[in-house]
């Protein structure tokens, strides 16, 4: 049984920018897996999982 796609959740130590990540794209993202969009900053993970309730927070690496 599948809960839908596992995420990632990060924030930018940076820019404060929220930012999640499907785990399955770390082979295709590779070092730059878990990096801020908008600085390039390695981000801080928060936690991971299922869609959670805060989700619309963050925005969707794809």
């Amino acid at each position: 049984m599948s809960w839908g796609p596992n995420y990632m959740y990060y924030h930018c130590p940076s820019c404060g920018k929220k930012f999640k990540v499907q785990q399955d794209m770390i082979p295709e993202l590779g070092d730059d897996f878990g990096r801020c969009p908008e600085c390039g900053e390695m981000g801080v993970f928060e936690h991971d999982g299922a869609i959670s309730l805060d989700d619309k927070e963050y925005f969707e690496i794809e």
